[in-house]
């Protein structure tokens, strides 16, 4: 997923962006969502989260 839509993302759950990258704003949207914090964290393949929206991104 490209980065503005990323932003788009997280300004709909009022995450300052600021200076963030994209796996600081997609973590900090997955624990908006209260997921577990895991993106681009090596733990991809113990997450058991199939169907999250950043799987792609982060395998």
């Amino acid at each position: 997923m490209k980065l503005e839509n990323v932003k788009e993302i997280a300004k709909r759950y009022d995450i300052k962006i600021g200076k963030l990258k994209k796996a600081e704003l997609v973590r900090a949207i997955q624990a908006a969502e209260l997921n577990d914090p895991c993106f681009e964290t090596g733990k991809a393949s113990e997450c058991g989260q199939e169907k999250c929206l950043w799987r792609t991104d982060c395998v």
